[in-house]
């Protein structure tokens, strides 16, 4: 059994940046993408980020030369690299990981419901 939890998040002001880290107590063989997802109080959840097992990222437009999704193997840990933080980033970030495509589970909230493993989340609060 894969669990995943996350840190990292934080309360800062626009403009600062944040790095979210997701770390795996196991490893997933096989093809796999692993993910970042948000969800702001009275939203959907949506997807940020996502990196298939292959190396391929994938990110929702909002967050496109922003934000970066990078892996440590060694370590078994998904990183969320987030800079120039807007008071719209805010949310609770989480990570998953399973049977997918980058593009299809952040682009496809019913791909992402089917992800196997997920993490509870850590805060991201952005004030203007």
């Amino acid at each position: 059994q894969v669990q995943l939890a996350e840190s990292g998040g934080g309360s800062v002001q626009a403009g600062a940046s944040l790095r979210l880290d997701c770390a795996s107590s196991g490893s997933i063989t096989g093809r796999h993408v692993m993910c970042w997802f948000r969800q702001a109080p009275g939203k959907e959840r949506e997807g940020v980020a996502a990196r298939d097992n292959d190396g391929t990222v994938y990110y929702a437009d909002s967050v496109k030369g922003r934000f970066t999704i990078s892996k440590d193997n060694a370590k078994n840990i998904l990183y969320l690299e987030m800079n120039n933080l807007d008071p719209g980033d805010t949310g609770l970030y989480s990570c998953a990981a399973g049977i997918g495509r980058s593009e299809v589970v952040v682009e496809y909230p019913v791909a992402a419901a089917a992800l196997r493993f997920w993490g509870r989340g850590t805060q991201v609060t952005v004030s203007s």
